[in-house]
């Protein structure tokens, strides 16, 4: 068993099956054992996947002229600030430099008190612990984490609390049984937060995921593992060795976000939010000039962006108006 599953297994011995948010929490975000954690790098060739932040430096050149535009439509404020949530290993840093730029992780950097600007994430929402959940028998029942032969396995528990009914009820197509469902509760409290901290701009949040209406499409729910570029449907095996996500429910962060102040603005593919960035220019700043074999490097990340990474992810783009 890995140091993670280890420290799970003793919690499990301890205090009974848990939950899966906390089966999530620990495989994650275990200050030692951690996959996020562990001192490795999980990006790249010889890492686990790669991320549209991988994909530089054109990723960056045009978030950061998408951005230049909310900049520009916010009238150019001199105190302009923008917040990347899931900074990790802080890549887009560089691309942000013309603005005071603060990164926050799960577990390090301090969000301004208040500011205008942007709040920027990418990946941010798919990786935060959820709940799993199966309809069974007519009510929605938490999937907890148990011991079993060694190993880890999945508990039917008991009727989820008022608060993940309501989520589930809300965000969600009516349910069937024996249909799974993931609860991210941590989801909906970052974006208030960021509502909270906001004086005036723009949520960009870019991430994989589905809307209500899609949600018929994961009668197994989304919940998944990565290792060595391979998709793993058996997230509770190698605790702390390979990543887990779910999918983000993008009706949730709509909804929720219109609650607490920040109206949509556009709810769109990555491609087209790339094609918006890189239209005025005909991509020339992103493709730069650095040469035949660079401008060639580049023009690989472009269609990667545009024809594979742009039509699996979606951007939400929310607006906080002032008052």
């Amino acid at each position: 068993m890995t140091p993670a599953g280890e420290a799970l297994a003793a919690e499990i011995r301890r205090n009974g099956a848990i939950p899966f948010r906390r089966f999530m929490e620990v495989a994650l975000y275990h200050p030692a054992h951690g996959y996020y954690r562990r001192g490795r790098d999980p990006f790249g060739k010889h890492g686990d996947y790669f991320t549209a932040e991988q994909i530089q430096p054109v990723f960056g050149i045009l978030m950061a002229e998408r951005i230049r535009q909310l900049y520009r439509q916010m009238g150019s404020p001199r105190e302009f600030t923008v917040v990347e949530l899931g900074a990790g290993r802080r890549e887009m840093a560089e691309a942000f430099a013309e603005w005071k730029y603060v990164p926050v992780d799960l577990d390090w950097g301090a969000m301004p008190e208040k500011f205008a600007g942007v709040v920027f994430s990418n990946e941010f929402f798919d990786a935060l612990p959820v709940d799993a959940v199966v309809y069974q028998s007519g009510a929605f029942h938490q999937q907890r984490v148990a011991l079993a032969e060694g190993g880890f396995a999945w508990q039917t528990g008991e009727v989820v609390g008022a608060t993940a009914e309501r989520y589930l009820r809300r965000y969600y197509l009516p349910p069937e049984e024996g249909r799974w469902y993931e609860v991210n509760l941590e989801a909906l409290a970052w974006l208030e937060r960021m509502a909270a901290v906001l004086s005036k701009g723009y949520l960009l949040t870019v991430d994989y995921g589905f809307t209500r209406a899609e949600s018929v499409r994961f009668p197994a729910g989304t919940l998944m593992g990565y290792r060595r570029h391979t998709a793993r449907e058996d997230v509770l095996a190698e605790a702390g060795m390979r990543d887990i996500t779910s999918h983000v429910n993008f009706s949730a962060l709509e909804e929720s976000g219109t609650a607490c102040g920040l109206a949509k603005e556009r709810f769109e593919t990555l491609a087209q939010t790339l094609l918006t960035a890189g239209e005025a220019d005909g991509f020339a700043a992103a493709l730069g000039a650095g040469g035949a074999a660079e401008e060639l490097r580049r023009r690989m990340q472009l269609k990667t962006l545009l024809f594979g990474m742009g039509e699996t992810f979606r951007v939400l783009l929310q607006k906080k108006s002032e008052g």
